[in-house]
Order: C-alpha cells, then sequence, then structure tokens
C-alpha cells in the first residue's frame, strides 16, 4: 500500500479563499484619517554590498549562498513531490533535502520531501529516518501526524526501535497527550528490545515539567527505581529545570539534593544554569547570587549562558551597574560577548525606556563585527514605538530592507503592533500580507494586534471582518496524513 504524508492543498497558513478575501478587504481597509499614506513594502533579501564598512554587519558571502542553496534544494525537491512521475531521483539531493527541512523544523516540508524518498527505487525504509521524522514532529506538535507517521513505519515491513518508541512518546507528550505518552511507554515493556529506558523516562519527565504535571514526576521516579533505572545527571536536571521555571523552589533544591546524594550524579553547568536562572528570573537576586557563589565552590565554571542569565536577571531587577560588571568581569576574563547577549542588553535598556544607552549597545554590537538579528530588531521597534519614535521605527525598516536578515512572526507582530498604535493602517495592512511572502505564519498575537489596531481607529467592520476570518482559520480541520 502506497501512503502520502500531507494533503498538499492544505500546506499553507490559510486558504486560498481566506487569502483572497483578506486581500480584498485590505484594499479598502485605508486609515480614514490619513487615507493617501505609502504602503510599505519588506523588499526581499538584496545583494550583499561591496562598501567594507557594511559588510562588517553581514554574515559572510558563503553563509548567504549556503542558506539560499538551502532554501533552493527544499524547494525544488518540494516541487518534484507534488508529481508522481519522479521516482528515480538522485539519492544525495533527496536526503540533503530532507536534512535540511528536519533541521530547519519545517515538518510539512519534510513530510512532503519523505513522501517523495519512499516513491525512489533505491528506497530502503530505515528507522533512523523515521526517529528524526518523530522528534521533528513533537517538536513542533504534531502528535496526529506522529501517530500516522509511525503506522506508516509499520506498512513499510519496520519494526520499531527503542529510539522510534522514545521519540514518540516525546511526539504525545509535548503536544500535551500525556495520556497517549504513559500508554506508548507501557506498550513499550511489552515489546522484545524496546523496554523503556533512562531516556526514555527523561522525556516523559520533561513532558511532565512543561505541562506543569508535577504530580506525575513522583509516578515516574517510583516506576523507574522498581525497574532498576537509575537516574543520570539529565534526569535529574530535567527535574530542577522545570521547578524552578515553575517556581517550585523547595522542590528543585530538594532535587538538587538527591542529585548530589546518589552517589553517581554529579551537577554541571547545566545545573547551575537552572538554579540561578530560576532565581534570578522571579526576582530572587539575593539567592541568585547566594547559588552563583555555591557552585563556583563546586568547581563548577559559568559559561556565556550563565553570564547572559546574570545580565538579564539584574535587568529586569533594574541593577544597571550590576549588569555592567558582568559585562567587565567576561572582558577581563576574556568571554566575547555574542549576539544573545547583546540582544539582552538592548532589550533591557529598551524596557527601561534609556534609548541612548540601548542605541549604544546596538552600535557597540555593530562595531564588533555582529550582524542583528531579528530578535534584534524586534526589541528596537518595541523600545522606540513605546516612545513614540515612529520616525526611528521607519529607520530600522530601511535597515531591514537592505539586510539579508530572517524575519520571523515575532518580528512582524512587533512591527504590525508599531504601526497600528501610530494609527497608521494602511502600513500595518500591508505588513501583514507581506508575512505570507516571508512565509512566516500570522498567530493570534498578529489577529489581537490588528483587530485592537481596527478598534481604536473606529474601523469596526474591519475588526469584526478580520475576527472571524480568525475563528474562520482555526476552525478549519488539521492537516492529515492521507492514503491512495
Amino acid at each position: 500500500m502506497n501512503t502520502h504524508l500531507l494533503d498538499s492543498a492544505n500546506l499553507f497558513w490559510s486558504s486560498s479563499s481566506f487569502l483572497t478575501s483578506t486581500t480584498r478587504s485590505t484594499k479598502v481597509l485605508t486609515n480614514p484619517k490619513n487615507p493617501s499614506s505609502p504602503l510599505l513594502l519588506i523588499k526581499a533579501a538584496k545583494k550583499r554590498s561591496q562598501n567594507s564598512a557594511q559588510s562588517i554587519q553581514r554574515q559572510p558571502k558563503k553563509d548567504l549562498s549556503r542558506i539560499l542553496r538551502t532554501e533552493a534544494a527544499i524547494k525544488a525537491i518540494e516541487r518534484k513531490a507534488n508529481s508522481t512521475k519522479y521516482n528515480r531521483l538522485w539519492p544525495k539531493a533527496v536526503l540533503e533535502a530532507l536534512d535540511d527541512a528536519i533541521r530547519e523544523h519545517r515538518w510539512e516540508s519534510a513530510l512532503k520531501i519523505f513522501n517523495l524518498l519512499r516513491k525512489q527505487h533505491w528506497y530502503e525504509p530505515r528507522c533512523q529516518t523515521y526517529t528524526k521524522l518523530l522528534v521533528l514532529l513533537g517538536k513542533c506538535r504534531q502528535p496526529k501526524q506522529a501517530s500516522l507517521l509511525f503506522e506508516i513505519l509499520r506498512s513499510d515491513g519496520l519494526q520499531p526501535t527503542l529510539d522510534v518508541y522514545t521519540a514518540l512518546v516525546g511526539a504525545y507528550g509535548l503536544s500535551g497527550l500525556l495520556v497517549e505518552a504513559f500508554h506508548t511507554v507501557d506498550h513499550m515493556k511489552s515489546v522484545s528490545d524496546c523496554k523503556p529506558d533512562v531516556y526514555t523516562y527523561s522525556i516523559l519527565i520533561n513532558c511532565c515539567t512543561k505541562l506543569h504535571r508535577f504530580d506525575l514526576i513522583e509516578h515516574i521516579l517510583a516506576e523507574m527505581s522498581y525497574l532498576g533505572i537509575e537516574c543520570t545527571t539529565v534526569t535529574y536536571n530535567t527535574i530542577i529545570d522545570g521547578y524552578g521555571k515553575a517556581e517550585l523552589f523547595e522542590l528543585m533544591e530538594n532535587s538538587f539534593t538527591d542529585m548530589t546524594e546518589s552517589g553517581t550524579c554529579l551537577p554541571d553547568v547545566f545545573t547551575f544554569n537552572s538554579f540561578i536562572g530560576a532565581y534570578g528570573n522571579s526576582g530572587k537576586i539575593k539567592d541568585m547570587e547566594k547559588w552563583f557563589d555555591e557552585f563556583q565552590l563546586m568547581g563548577i565554571r559559568p559559561d556565556m549562558k550563565t553570564f547572559n542569565i546574570l545580565i538579564r536577571s539584574y535587568g529586569k531587577a533594574g541593577m544597571y551597574e550590576k549588569m555592567g560588571s558582568v559585562m567587565e568581569f567576561m572582558r577581563k576574563r576574556l568571554y566575547s560577548p555574542t549576539i544573545v547577549t547583546f540582544n539582552i542588553v538592548i532589550e533591557m535598556f529598551g524596557m527601561a525606556g534609556n534609548i541612548e544607552k540601548m542605541e549604544e549597545f546596538f552600535l557597540k554590537m555593530k562595531h564588533q563585527g555582529m550582524k542583528p538579528n531579528s530578535v534584534t530588531y524586534c526589541s528596537l521597534v518595541s523600545s522606540y514605538s513605546k516612545a513614540g519614535l515612529l520616525r526611528k521605527v521607519d529607520s530600522i525598516m530601511r535597515q531591514v530592507e537592505n539586510s539579508d536578515v530572517v524575519l520571523d512572526t515575532p518580528f512582524f507582530n512587533c512591527i504590525i503592533n508599531a504601526y497600528g498604535q501610530a494609527g497608521d493602517i494602511t502600513k500595518m495592512g500591508e505588513l501583514f500580507l507581506t508575512m505570507k511572502e516571508r512565509n512566516c505564519k500570522p498567530d493570534n498575537i498578529t489577529f489581537a494586534t490588528m483587530i485592537q489596531a481596527y478598534n481604536a481607529q473606529g474601523m469596526i467592520e474591519a475588526a469584526e471582518d478580520l475576527e472571524n476570518k480568525m475563528i474562520t482559520a482555526e476552525g478549519k480541520p488539521g492537516k492529515k496524513l492521507i492514503g491512495c
């Protein structure tokens, strides 16, 4: 039986009819206060400038070339996947396109390419390929696709391995289907050579912490003990990180005690970062500093993530002198700030309304040869918007147009919000359509932002129309694996 993945008609963020109606609506949704406002078009990534002063801000040409080649390869293989005649393609091209799609977390593309892979005359089903796809579907919260992919694995004549089952557990658990995840683990116990191991249970624990089902953790640990499965450092780190993010500090410290008393699991830098991150994010600066010293006494050295956590924590607490002290500490010990470090500093000063300091670090970042990314621009736009500096938002948009930065949905949400709050409905609507061109799917934040802007401008009918489209889009049936 030939089974195919994904109905290609449902691959896009909205149906063609939805796009058409949105386009028609947007054409008439002009700002009554400024109907002649020009439209803003975000241009495609332009050719790199030969100017050396600008090139320092950009990635090397070979990096951009690699990105473009990857994108072109995936699209070329996808086009062939929609046809029934391609069954003798070059193995390297198909397999590399599949790996690229998986690495880029493009699950729809990955499944279409996998469909094409299965049609090839040289195709040999392997559990390793299914495992990679199941892990991807788990990260992308696609449990139905994962379930049907598991069925296809069996139709290919394969016996699921331990890794396949563990990936399926993660796909269910990360999507909130804990009952199915636990049932899968129970089933594994009855399958020869597929008994759940410590990694399987660590994945299950991770799913429980992300869903705040901390009541299930003790049950899992008891079951592991009964089966003679000992926790590893990874298991304890997963539990500690989960408790910490939920601000269950007593349970976090108790788990740390269990970890150190086990005799086999030693805390590491991940444990270190979980502790100071938990206390720092909740504003417990003294506890954060205490544990920072404790871990150093244990001989565990901080890494870049540690310093980034400290900078963000001090910034959120308004302790900007200490934030600077951390950066000075890094400089003296030859730790080079990363793009993440600069993004955090820019965000913190922006949130505080200190535009001058924010711009100072933005320039310093570029002078050090670091290329701003979508996160950087999002922080700048948000800060300028709050300060009422729409002229500077326009300046950021010009920078984006002249760069090859990869834009994402959060950036579009930020820029749409900026123009919406400024009452520039025309630009806001144009940016919404540009999202489709950039393959960025609008989310609930996008719709809520636009609806709020329409209401603020007295465009009640437009707001209701967009709200109805959002409800219709959310009510559409999900993508399905289909057979033929």
